[in-house]
């Protein structure tokens, strides 16, 4: 079915066959032996011949069978929802006895058949030129073909088919019943029709009732279908994984004309409401996805344009030789590139791998130049370990005069030997000046021990750290002679804080002189 088609004109499922049980409930036209086909047919009780020298009785054509009905289709819910009903044997033919019979019917001597029903008796037929038993065996025939397709109906309503036609059949046979042109014990299969009455009833209530259901659970699943479409359509483009979308939109689409080639009938405007809102969600999503993507082509062809610029200024680039410029050059091209808009995956990888070969043709070239001044700056890289060598041997600084020559020297011949490979100059800078450090830090303590400022500074601690500690004898001396314990306490506290830094002082002073 094409998309566009509308639900009801999906081919329905095909009929289930007729069962063979189902076969034999059809009236069969009753096959006349050689011997009844030689003599005439049974005529009407109420033409029977009057009591004088009558003309020969009219002959009545003996009845005839209804033709045997075409088979009803199998209702919806039948053929899609419930398995058929598995056929059963026939039931084995009835055959009543003439003795039996002859309870239930009289028969004169010119062949009139009169069945007796609750004590009265009703004419039948008449068999003439045939004994009184051949004209009782012929309606009795006609009894037992009734109570087999009474007895088939009977199974068909045990076995559970299909109820659809079940209902003519039965008044078919309760009006042959009622005609009483047979011969046996008619009151009973009045009974048996009655009951199988209610039994009919009783099935097609039932399959209503369960027709309902499967009608509801098919209505349920086409809403979920729906809902589930709706809910897709309409969610932001920006936020739906179009793959996984569309995929599960095939499979709803799928599933809708399972449900409607398989599952139940829901009513035809039940049915066109529901197609109309799955379609128009459809729709929508196919909108939603075409816009979507048609803004991702062009945004993938702005984002490409963008990119296709960097890469023709790396590739205006990749000759030059000025190597510092050009590398930062480079760098802030690259920061172009991150800030761009991404392409496709697949363009994006594509441009990707140009911007970056434009780049390795320089940064090869560069390294290759930087391999080869490398090559030529290796033999001052070993004069200037050798000088760091010797400079090490400075450390720790003894003589001040003596360490600062050699330094001296070794910075003279360190200038003079020249560049080194640009992997080991941090090294080697790092190393020397270590050494330098050590001899500024020897210089910076001399001087500080031999500046007259300081020591001028430290002289006149001296002198008024000696003088507080006289005044603070003097005062503990008093105290003292008071007894006062907490002038004392004071004092005596206040003088051994001045004599501990007099004594530091005059340590300094020692290391100054």
């Amino acid at each position: 079915m094409s998309e566009q088609q509308s639900p009801e004109q999906t081919p329905q499922a095909p009929e289930v066959p007729v069962t063979p049980a189902e076969q034999l409930a059809e009236p069969q036209a009753e096959q006349a032996t050689p011997q009844e086909q030689a003599v005439p047919e049974p005529v009407a009780a109420e033409d029977a011949s009057s009591g004088s020298a009558p003309a020969p009785a009219p002959v009545v054509p003996a009845p005839v069978k209804p033709a045997a009905p075409r088979p009803m289709p199998t209702p919806a819910a039948a053929r899609v929802t419930a398995k058929p009903a598995q056929a059963s044997p026939a039931p084995a033919a009835p055959s009543t006895s003439l003795e039996e019979a002859r309870k239930f019917a009289r028969v004169t001597e010119d062949g009139h058949v009169f069945v007796i029903v609750d004590g009265a008796e009703q004419p039948v037929g008449q068999y003439p030129d045939k004994t009184p038993d051949e004209a009782l065996a012929y309606f009795v025939r006609k009894y037992d073909d009734l109570v087999a397709q009474v007895a088939l109906l009977e199974q068909r309503v045990v076995a559970k088919a299909p109820a659809g036609d079940m209902p003519k059949t039965l008044d078919t046979l309760e009006a042959q019943v009622k005609e009483r042109k047979v011969v046996g014990d008619i009151p009973a299969l009045e009974a048996r029709v009655e009951t199988l009455r209610v039994a009919v009833d009783l099935l097609r209530t039932e399959e209503r009732r369960n027709a309902d259901q499967l009608r509801e659970k098919s209505l349920a699943a086409r809403e979920a279908i729906v809902a589930e479409a709706e809910e897709l359509s309409g969610r932001p483009p920006a936020q739906v994984q179009w793959k996984q979308a569309s995929t599960r939109m095939a499979e709803l689409f799928e599933l809708w004309k399972v449900e409607q080639k398989s599952g139940h009938r829901i009513g035809r405007s039940t049915e066109d409401a529901l197609w109309k809102r799955f379609r128009a969600a459809r729709t929508v999503f196919d909108r939603h996805r075409r816009t979507f993507f048609s803004k991702l082509d062009t945004d993938n062809a702005e984002a490409k344009g963008q990119k296709e610029a960097l890469i023709a200024r790396a590739e205006a680039l990749q000759t030059s030789t000025d190597w510092g410029d050009t590398a930062r050059e480079y760098r802030r091209l690259m920061d172009e590139w991150k800030a761009s808009k991404r392409a496709s995956r697949r363009d994006d990888d594509a441009l990707w791998t140009r911007f970056r070969a434009a780049q390795d043709v320089f940064f090869e070239a560069r390294k290759a130049a930087n391999d080869e001044i490398d090559a030529e700056f290796g033999a001052n890289l070993v004069v200037k370990e050798a000088l760091l060598t010797e400079a090490r041997a400075l450390m720790p600084v003894k003589d001040l005069a003596s360490a600062q020559r050699a330094l001296n020297s070794i910075r003279d011949r360190w200038e003079a030997a020249g560049k080194v490979p640009r992997g080991d100059l941090q090294r080697v800078e790092a190393g020397l000046r270590q050494v330098e450090d050590a001899v500024k830090s020897a210089e910076d303590e001399q001087w500080r021990r031999s500046n007259p400022e300081t020591k001028a500074r430290s002289n006149s601690m001296l002198a008024q750290l000696e003088d507080a500690i006289a005044d603070l004898e003097a005062d503990l001396a008093k105290a003292q002679a008071k007894g006062d314990a907490r002038q004392i306490s004071k004092a005596q506290d206040a003088l051994d804080a001045r004599r501990q830094w007099l004594e530091t002082v005059r340590r300094s002073a020692s290391d100054l002189g």
